[in-house]
């Protein structure tokens, strides 16, 4: 009877039997017969024997880098550090190296700023200023504040300081807690339900600090992939926004709407070029802009952004309160819907007088932030004290009867402080006419910017020496030029990434000041400048 059962294969040779032909000869032809009774070994064997018919080259760079990686991987796991080049110290020669190692600074060297003048009591348009920390206070002296973001002239009004006196005694001084789980009050909700309702949007969010706010929103929606067509002058804020987003940037010049269709044109076309999946795409921009005082064209903004389908971020933290008949920023200045506005952004420290930020527009995009933007899930939700204050302001410019008075006579006193200083050979103001904030920028460029930063903080001190609180824009400077300058793609009809702001003078208009008073303090500002400047010539 035959058997269904293949026989053993014979017993391996021993090293002896090996030195003759024959036997070596019959060793070799049983390893295939050996290796079939491995696991798996048949279709190692079928997959050898086919590429050796196919490729027979292949199979032998195969076998080539496997015994190439064998090899390295074994000198790795033997070779010593005297193999591998390394040079053994005594303990006496690393001591000698720790001692003479020097560790590389952790900041750079930045010349130290001056120290800011203190400002005793109260914030006010007419505030006891002392023009260093270290000065007796007895030295104090009243000046025209236009260096305080007091645009309504309200900080000290005292509607808005019982609102907030009675809020402490009801809710305490902080929220002690983040929004999404037990910082949220009843005055957090009440803000943004007054939010939403001035910007005729379906919802709003609040943030407890206002830097924090756009640099939170931008990541929020964009990611990795998506696109951002940014204007060249966007403030720090939303640099870091960007940054943080990792998304794909393309800048457009500063202010040039046809700049910007050419950069969308070019997008497009290279995406179709591509083939490129479908990804979000975002136009970002300021309403006025923190670093020069510009105003968008939002209309042309919105039709750009509609004909070729994009989403707009609005950052409105200086327009929002400032801007239109009742301060509901470009939205209100130019009759467009704020529902064609996908991401509007606002601040209340600016322009409220109190402290943090806002996003406002659809629900979806409110209640997307709510778990998805790192500021309001990470941070202690705004003292409610402040969002009360924010409240009232809001309800006095909403009133008949303040509401547009404040906003009237806010643009009467920039257009005053304009006419005041203008023309002039010795400085340019790039700050549109309707801007709460006028930038005074150096006619000639020095060196670098920090001689004309020297320049301006003397302009600062010969205004305050004769009673007028002004500031120069401040910078971090180093860091706010785009860190990826070197290697980001310019696109056709672009601009490459932004560089350091030029230092400039940065004016606080407000309401809080008579017509008199922004010509009086103007015509000292223009004074300091004509004598700084004058003496440098």
């Amino acid at each position: 009877m035959s058997s269904n059962h293949t026989s053993p294969p014979p017993p391996l040779a021993s090293p002896a039997d090996l030195l003759s032909l024959p036997v070596l000869v019959a060793f070799l032809q049983s390893v295939p017969e050996r290796l079939q009774h491995l696991p798996g070994s048949a279709i190692v064997l079928r997959y050898i024997r086919s590429s050796y018919q196919n490729d027979p080259w292949r199979s032998a760079l195969e076998l080539a880098l496997f015994l190439f990686a064998l090899r390295v991987w074994l000198s790795k796991r033997t070779r010593g550090d005297a193999e591998k080049g390394y040079v053994r110290l005594s303990e006496s020669e690393i001591d000698e190296l720790v001692s003479e190692w020097t560790p590389e600074p952790l900041v750079q060297d930045t010349p130290s700023a001056s120290a800011p003048p203190v400002i005793l009591g109260a914030q006010g348009t007419k505030p006891r200023v002392l023009a260093h920390p270290d000065a007796n206070p007895d030295k104090a002296k009243q000046v025209l504040n236009l260096a305080s973001y007091n645009f309504h002239g309200l900080a000290g009004d005292q509607r808005i300081k019982d609102v907030a006196v009675r809020a402490l005694r009801v809710y305490g001084v902080g929220s002690c807690g983040p929004p999404g789980f037990y910082g949220t009050m009843d005055a957090h909700t009440n803000l943004e339900r007054t939010l939403a309702q001035t910007l005729s949007t379906e919802g709003a969010i609040i943030y407890a600090q206002s830097f924090a706010t756009i640099t939170s929103v931008i990541p929020a929606f964009a990611k990795r992939g998506d696109i951002i067509i940014a204007d060249a002058g966007c403030n720090f804020a939303i640099r870091k926004g960007l940054q943080i987003s990792r998304s794909t940037i393309r800048w457009y010049r500063h202010g040039d709407m046809e700049s910007l269709e050419r950069v969308l044109e070019s997008v497009a076309r290279e995406s179709k070029k591509r083939g490129a999946k479908l990804t979000r795409r975002f136009i970002c921009t300021e309403g006025v802009f923190q670093n020069d005082g510009f105003l968008s064209d939002l209309p042309k903004l919105v039709e750009l952004k509609k004909k070729f389908k994009y989403r707009l971020i609005l950052d409105e933290s200086y327009s929002f309160g400032t801007v239109g008949r009742t301060g509901k920023g470009l939205t209100e200045l130019y009759d467009v819907p704020a529902r064609d506005v996908d991401v509007l952004v606002g601040s209340m420290a600016n322009t409220l007088g109190g402290a943090g930020g806002f996003c406002a527009g659809e629900q979806v995009v409110v209640d997307h932030q709510r778990i998805n933007s790192a500021s309001f899930v990470f941070s202690a939700a705004l003292p409610p004290l402040l969002a009360i204050a924010a409240t009232e302001t809001l309800s006095i410019l909403a009133s008949p009867s303040s509401g547009p008075q404040i906003l009237s006579t806010l643009n009467a006193n920039i257009l005053a402080f304009r006419a005041v200083l203008l023309p002039s050979s010795l400085f340019i103001l790039p700050s549109d006419e309707r801007s709460p904030i006028q930038h005074i920028v150096l006619a000639r460029a020095e060196s670098d910017l920090f001689a004309e930063d020297v320049i301006l903080q003397e302009v600062v001190d010969e205004a305050l020496a004769n009673g007028v609180l002004i500031a120069r824009a401040r910078r971090l400077r180093g860091q706010e030029a785009d860190i990826d300058a070197h290697s980001a793609r310019v696109a056709p009809g672009g601009v490459p990434p932004p560089g350091e702001p030029r230092p400039s003078l940065k004016i606080a208009l407000t309401a809080g000041l008579t017509r008199k008073e922004t010509e009086k303090a103007a015509g000292v500002v223009k004074a300091a400048l004509a004598k700084v400047l004058g003496r440098r010539r």
